[in-house]
């Protein structure tokens, strides 16, 4: 494994040269109150530990042109996980987040955190042996994980809806890294999701972002200044608690009762397309041949691509309900950007456009302050991406 700390000069270099791209010793001298000599050993030395390597030369400003360096892609490799409900998936990153490879798999009844383990393992010896690279090089491992977790002690805690059993404070880090032999670090999914896509919009240079997730529940991430907001706690699902019918019901016999997660998760769909059916209020039954409480999220979404008027009016209300409450988040937060992610922004263009323009409706000062909605340029793979990110990041500390 690398070990390797970079002082904290070569740090702030290092990280301001990966996120540019290419940037010349003159550019950086512009940035950082350090004299040309010892900007040019720091360089050097960067250079002679294969940390940086040049990348080309700029455009002569009327002398000879200057010399653009670029972080070392192959100074080491980094696997991005993220352990989701439904879907998870595994990346190798080289060090300018180029994806070497990068798999998905189902996580079904037989999925649990062992065999978890070692199927990510079983990926991670393929995709070496693939590209031949050497476990050496590899840097560590970045975990990006539905909470609520405990970061400092790499504890996934107690999560809800997971298909297979045992996934309660399970110590995620010290799994992988007995397996692997790999340093594990851990983080919330949609912070690294957040990350991913802040790194992806890079030359940009957004600041203020905001990431809500919304599908077996509501998960959310703040970014202010570039860096991530964490509170006290760490339960990313927090924001599916957020009350907007006060004495409404709730989706389980805990949370807050007219909770957002009440009215916009997965759940709280298919059990109104159950409810509604069994008072014979569609045809949804007959349709796809399954009984009322048979009726799942694939066959809402089977009906949905085939524009059922019942479906499209569940999914429009969801997502009316969710718009509500990115408008609460956006009024407390103004961020520049807002990226939606999950499988009910997913599952129909529907959704996601009704959400959008209920929130810009109920967002103070819209339209002189208009934020920009997207679905994210990483979309599946934003939270692996993240992950990796955030390993690259602690290398630089």
């Amino acid at each position: 494994m690398i070990s390797n700390i970079i002082p904290s000069s070569k740090k702030l270099i290092y990280s301001r040269i990966a996120d540019r791209g290419q940037v010349s010793k003159a550019e950086l001298l512009e940035e950082f109150a350090l004299t040309s000599s010892t900007m040019t050993r720091l360089l050097d030395e960067m250079m002679a530990e294969k940390l940086l390597r040049i990348s080309g030369y700029g455009e002569s400003k009327g002398g000879r042109k200057p010399i653009l360096y670029e972080i070392n892609p192959t100074y080491g490799y980094i696997f991005g996980l993220d352990i989701s409900r439904v879907v998870s998936s595994l990346g190798l990153f080289d060090m300018q987040m180029n994806a070497r490879s990068i798999v998905h798999w189902r996580m079904d009844e037989g999925m649990t955190p062992e065999q978890f383990v070692a199927h990510a393992a079983g990926y991670m010896k393929s995709f070496l042996n693939d590209l031949q690279i050497q476990p050496a090089d590899i840097i560590g491992i970045g975990i990006g994980a539905v909470g609520p977790i405990d970061r400092e002690r790499g504890v996934i805690e107690k999560p809800l809806h997971f298909a297979a059993p045992g996934w309660n404070d399970v110590p995620i880090c010290e799994l992988l890294e007995r397996q692997t032999g790999y340093r594990a670090v851990l983080e919330n999914g949609a912070n690294t999701a957040l990350l991913g896509e802040q790194w992806a919009h890079r030359y940009a240079n957004m600041q203020h972002m905001l990431y809500v997730h919304a599908g077996a529940g509501i998960r959310s991430a703040m970014m202010s200044q570039g860096r991530l907001i964490r509170g006290a706690n760490d339960v990313e699902g927090a924001a599916g608690q957020m009350i907007i019918q006060a004495g409404g019901s709730r989706l389980h016999e805990y949370g807050n009762y007219g909770a957002l997660e009440s009215f916009v998760s997965v759940e709280a769909i298919v059990r109104k397309a159950q409810a509604q059916a069994k008072l014979g209020r569609t045809e949804l039954p007959d349709r796809y041949g399954v009984a009322p409480e048979k009726i799942g999220y694939d066959v809402l979404l089977k009906a949905l691509a085939n524009e059922d008027p019942f479906v499209k009016e569940l999914f429009a209300e969801s997502a009316a309900y969710f718009g509500i409450g990115l408008a609460n988040m956006i009024n407390l937060f103004h961020p520049e950007h807002i990226i939606l992610g999950g499988a009910l922004v997913n599952s129909h263009e529907l959704f996601f456009r009704t959400a959008v323009e209920v929130a810009q409706k109920n967002t103070y000062w819209f339209p002189q302050y208009k934020p920009e909605f997207s679905k994210g340029m990483l979309r599946e793979d934003a939270v692996a991406t993240g992950a990796a990110i955030m390993v690259r990041q602690r290398l630089e500390l």
